[in-house]
C-alpha cells in the first residue's frame, strides 16, 4: 500500500472514530460531563504511558519535561482541551449533537483568525471572504435562538486555541497528549474522589460493564489522535483538510437522524451559510497548495 493511501485511510479512520463519539459518550452515563472528562484523563493517561513503553518515546516526554517553555505551553493546552471535552461531553449528553456539529464546521475558520490575531499571519482574499461568510451564519444562528450558538462558538474556540498551542512547541502527538495528561490527573483524582465521597460518582454504582466503558474512554482518546497524527505524516494538509469535514457531518446525521434534534428552516439556513464559507475556504486552500507545489516543482498529488 502507498504512503499516500495509508495516510487518507488512516485519516479517515480518525476522523470516522471521532464521528462516532456522539453514539460512545451516552453509554457512560449515568457518570455525568466531569465525571466522564475526568475518567477520560486519568485512563488516557494510563493507556499513553503503555503505549509510549512499547513505542520507546519515553526520551521525548523526559525531553518535553525539562524544557518550560514547552511545559508551560502543554499546560495552557491541557486546559483549553479540557475545556473542550467538557464543553463537547455535556452538549452530547443533552442532546446538542448538531451544535457540536456546527462547531467544528466553523473550527477551521476559527484558526484561521487566531492565526492573524496571534501569528501575524496575512489571509488571502477568499479566507476574508470565508470568515465573513462564517460571521454572517453565526448572525443568522443568534437572531434566530436569541442567544450567539454558544456551545459551538466554545467548542471552535477551544479546539482553536489548542491547535494554536500545540504549533509553537514540537512534540509529538502520544508524549504530548502525555504531559497533558499527566498535569491534569492530579485534579482529575480529586474530582473523581470528591464525587465518590458524595455519592454522586458512578464508579461501582452501575456494575461491572460500566467500569469497563469508563476505561475505554482513554482508549477512545488517544487511537484517533495516534492515526491522525500517522495521517499527517504522509499526506498533504490540504487532504487532511478536506476529510476534516467527515466528523461534523457525522455528528450532524446523528443529531437529526438519530436524536431526532430539530432543524428549523433558521438553522438550515444557517448551516448552508457556514458550507458556503467552507467551500471559499477549502477551493483557497487547495489554489495555494498547488501554487506552493509549482514553486518548488513538485507534481500535484493525484485525486486533487
Amino acid at each position: 500500500m502507498s504512503e499516500r493511501r495509508t495516510g487518507v485511510l488512516t485519516g479517515l479512520a480518525a476522523y470516522v472514530l471521532w464521528g462516532l463519539f456522539p453514539l460512545y459518550f451516552p453509554l457512560l452515563e449515568p457518570a455525568g460531563g466531569v465525571e466522564i472528562v475526568a475518567h477520560r484523563i486519568v485512563w488516557s493517561l494510563l493507556f499513553i504511558a503503555l503505549l509510549l513503553s512499547v513505542l520507546r518515546g519515553w526520551p521525548q516526554v523526559r525531553r518535553a519535561l525539562a524544557d518550560r517553555r514547552t511545559l508551560v505551553v502543554l499546560a495552557g493546552a491541557a486546559v483549553l482541551i479540557t475545556g473542550n471535552w467538557l464543553t463537547f461531553v455535556i452538549a452530547v449528553n443533552s442532546d446538542h449533537v448538531v451544535d457540536t456539529s456546527l462547531g467544528y464546521f466553523i473550527n477551521p475558520l476559527v484558526s484561521v483568525l487566531l492565526g492573524v490575531a496571534v501569528l501575524g499571519e496575512r489571509l488571502r482574499a477568499l479566507q476574508w471572504a470565508a470568515v465573513a461568510t462564517a460571521a454572517v451564519a453565526v448572525l443568522v444562528l443568534t437572531v434566530d435562538s436569541g442567544r450567539p450558538p454558544w456551545i459551538a462558538l466554545l467548542l471552535a474556540g477551544t479546539f482553536g486555541a489548542y491547535g494554536l498551542l500545540k504549533k509553537l512547541v514540537r512534540v509529538e502527538a502520544a508524549p504530548g497528549l502525555f504531559v497533558e495528561t499527566l498535569l491534569l490527573v492530579v485534579p482529575a483524582l480529586v474530582v473523581l474522589a470528591v464525587l465518590q465521597l458524595r455519592g454522586a460518582g458512578s464508579l461501582g454504582e452501575a456494575g461491572a460493564g460500566h467500569v469497563v466503558l469508563l476505561a475505554t474512554s482513554g482508549i477512545a482518546t488517544a487511537v484517533p489522535l495516534l492515526l491522525f497524527a500517522a495521517s499527517t505524516r504522509r499526506i498533504p494538509l490540504s487532504t487532511v483538510g478536506l476529510l476534516q469535514y467527515v466528523t461534523p457531518l457525522m455528528h450532524l446525521a446523528i443529531g437529526v437522524f438519530v436524536n431526532g434534534e430539530p432543524m428549523p428552516p433558521a438553522r438550515v439556513v444557517g448551516f448552508a451559510v457556514v458550507w458556503v464559507a467552507l467551500v471559499l475556504f477549502t477551493v483557497d486552500s487547495l489554489r495555494a497548495g498547488r501554487a506552493a507545489r509549482r514553486a518548488v516543482g513538485q507534481p500535484a498529488p493525484a485525486g486533487l
